[in-house]
């Protein structure tokens, strides 16, 4: 996959319940299948998906997700509640759907879950080395290591890109 799909798959990933989740809609887009029928493949196997792979998004947390991603077309989505898959649940999508372009998606997605997670492991390496600087200097430096700790802390929480 290019480097455009990547980043098509990460501005998919969002945050909910403090995980990491890509709903159940977008995985299907992604793999070229019906998001019925990969409810369905779910369904069937539901012993693979615990609370903690997968959960169904609740209607407070669905009329917010519609608000961040647009004005929804009506008949374009489910009138179920969708499904948010963590990145175990993503893996555990692979032993469902089993078809060659399911699985390259799938490493696609595992992929920019991976990547996600390093940039916010360096983001708390860099606060930690900060705080270490902090301890080193006087108080002449406390305003700037404040501003720094401030812009970091926007960084923390992605956002939600809307589009592509």
């Amino acid at each position: 996959m290019t480097e455009l799909t990547r980043n098509r798959v990460v501005s998919l990933i969002r945050f909910i319940r403090g995980q990491k989740v890509i709903l159940d809609s977008d995985i299907a887009q992604l793999y070229g299948v019906e998001t019925k029928r990969l409810k369905e493949a779910v369904r069937r196997n539901i012993e693979r998906f615990p609370n903690d792979f997968m959960f169904q998004i609740n209607k407070k947390e669905y009329t917010f997700l519609r608000s961040q991603i647009a004005s929804l077309k009506r008949g374009q989505h489910s009138k179920y509640l969708p499904f948010a898959f963590t990145e175990q649940g993503v893996a555990m999508l692979s032993s469902v759907l089993n078809s060659p372009k399911a699985i390259k998606v799938n490493i696609e997605i595992m992929r920019a879950f991976v990547g996600l997670r390093k940039l916010i492991d360096a983001n708390k390496e860099l606060l930690a080395r900060i705080e270490k600087l902090e301890e080193k200097y006087d108080g002449k430096f406390q305003i700037v290591f404040e501003a720094i700790k401030e812009l970091m802390k926007e960084d923390e929480k992605p956002k939600n890109k809307i589009g592509f």
